[in-house]
């Protein structure tokens, strides 16, 4: 293996050519979309009966939980969502307590500035996913500009609880008609990619992008499946299933892409889990799945170290924004301050398609919120109607490119500062629209400045541990008989290590002013761990191929 040092390479140009091309809507776009309706609509139109709609920014920081772990099983759901709600309420505290001892606008933007760089750093920490830290950010930097005094605080915050305990249970109540929903859809995706993979007739590139899309897909069912608790009937099934993915990834030229698809149809539609003749079915073939409960993930710490970038990045970004919409004038700093959150991804190059696209939203969305606002101000009726509806389609779009939900995300955001009194329309969007390119242009550049020059590094991290792991698999192959469950482990830590490694590579390969990465090291570590991987599904004998065609 050489040594020399990788040279550095020249700065990648940023593209424009694909920002904005629209994709496919995610299949459970509905479920977020209609949990914020039910959520939100509830507490809002309470407090226009009770006359007390300036009150519903507090109940929106609980009612907009409902966004979060519509992908997680209802068990790992409901933990969650308890953990985004207490941490909406810790962000909404020391916002509020900080309005209510300081006026100061430097002040204001600096707390912000550092709130939204924690709630970026632990949203990455922790995947919550979509739609990450933004609305954490988007609530905590409003509420440090609201008025208040240190009196009123429990109860805002008393307010916010309870939309957040509605929104749990708005969260889990389709556990109730579809418990296993979550996990179901997941072995469906690994089922499906597994079949793109075997069904494919495309070499090189196109073949190895295909065969990570489907081991990152079958990783990710079983962390889904791992995360349910108790090994339900319905759940074995389903692990059965993915190992059917996995066979298919080991011997795809063996393997029937139509059956596989054909499962995965059921498994999206309302009957009883397929269980075919011949999954697995003695307790030592999927004793590995147990143990997987038991590794549990890294500490916190160490899966928050390599975020250092990207949360000094949003530090930065946010309060250089805030700063400079402060020195213009501008009413509301916050706006440029969220704005400059929302930009910051994994890499550089991704920094810039969404700062392209939180642009082209939020500017078209003047435009609508020009467009709605006579409707809504007919009264607060109206206002709350229009919001409902201007969540539910942000939700509906922007899965299919950011930019398209932005453009009803921002006429949302300007129609819930009209809670407390209206406003005029003209002052808004001017306010925004100045706010938006100021946040974006300046959260860009601090981008630029913080560069990430360890994203390398931790290529060569990923490198290391895919050996480390795949030595591990190959002395446990080599072994004549190997533990209960010792090499079904062996295989979801491969399989995890792989997956990892693609991930670190894309993510370091978006970066500016970086050695040049080790691309056919990492080809080579690819292709070396997904044939140890097929051999381990291969050793687990007749059980783990019996059924696979022929």
């Amino acid at each position: 293996m050489s040594t020399a040092t990788p040279r550095s390479r020249p700065a990648r140009r940023l593209p424009l050519a694909g920002v904005l091309r629209l994709g496919r809507p995610s299949g459970i776009w509905f479920k977020p979309a209609l949990s914020v309706v039910a959520s939100v609509a509830p507490p809002n139109l309470l407090l226009v009966a009770l006359g007390r709609l300036d009150l519903a920014m507090y109940t929106m920081a609980g009612s907009l939980c409902a966004l979060y772990a519509h992908n997680r099983p209802y068990a790992a759901r409901s933990r969650t969502l308890a953990g985004v709600v207490l941490g909406m309420l810790a962000g909404l505290a020391v916002s509020l307590v900080t309005a209510s001892l300081t006026t100061s606008g430097v002040v204001l933007v600096t707390v912000g500035a550092l709130l939204a760089a924690a709630q970026k750093a632990l949203c990455d920490a922790t995947r919550i996913g979509p739609p990450g830290h933004v609305i954490f950010t988007f609530i905590a930097s409003a509420a440090l500009f609201l008025p208040q005094t240190l009196g009123q605080v429990p109860a805002h915050l008393a307010l916010a609880a309870a939309a957040g305990a509605w929104a749990w249970i708005v969260g889990m109540a389709p556990g109730l008609l579809r418990p296993h929903g979550p996990e179901r859809r997941a072995t469906a995706h690994a089922l499906e990619a597994a079949a793109a993979y075997a069904g494919q007739r495309a070499s090189g590139d196109g073949a190895a992008r295909a065969r990570a899309a489907a081991a990152s897909a079958v990783h990710t069912a079983w962390q889904s499946l791992l995360s349910t608790g108790a090994r339900t009937a319905p759940r074995r099934a389903l692990e059965g299933l993915v190992v059917r993915a996995e066979v298919a990834l080991a011997a795809p030229a063996d393997t029937d892409p139509a059956l596989l698809r054909a499962w995965a149809r059921e498994l999206r539609g309302s009957g009883p889990v397929p269980c075919p003749a011949g999954l697995p079915g003695t307790a030592d073939e999927l004793l590995g799945v147990e143990t997987g409960l038991t590794h549990g993930e890294p500490p916190l710490s160490r899966r928050l170290g390599p975020l250092a970038p990207v949360a000094v990045r949003t530090a930065l970004g946010c309060a250089l924004a805030g700063y400079a919409s402060l020195a213009l004038g501008i009413g509301r700093p916050y706006w440029a301050l969220v704005t400059a959150a929302s930009l910051y991804q994994i890499n550089l190059t991704l920094t810039w398609g969404r700062s392209v696209q939180r642009v082209v939203g939020n500017l078209l969305g003047v435009l609508v919120f020009a467009a709605v606002a006579p409707l809504a101000h007919l009264g607060q009726t109206a206002l709350v109607l229009c919001c409902l509806a201007l969540n539910f389609g942000a939700e509906a779009l922007i899965g299919r490119n950011y930019w398209l939900g932005t453009i009803c995300v921002t006429p949302m955001a300007l129609l819930i500062t009209e809670f407390a009194q209206v406003q005029q329309p003209g002052e808004l969007i001017t306010e925004r629209a100045a706010d938006t390119v100021v946040g974006a242009l300046v959260g860009f550049l601090a981008a630029v400045a913080v560069t990430n020059r360890r994203a390398g590094d931790r290529v060569e991290d990923a490198l290391r541990s895919v050996e480390r792991v795949r030595e591990h698999a190959t002395r446990v192959l080599a072994a004549e008989r190997p533990g209960p469950g010792e090499l079904e482990s062996a295989r979801q830590d491969l399989t995890a290590a792989v997956v990892g490694l693609r991930a670190t590579a894309d993510a370091a390969s978006g970066e500016w002013w970086q050695r040049a990465l080790p691309e056919e090291r990492v080809m080579r570590a690819e292709q070396d761990g997904h044939r140890t991987l097929a051999m381990t599904v291969r050793r687990q004998g007749p059980h783990a191929m019996e059924g696979a065609p022929a």
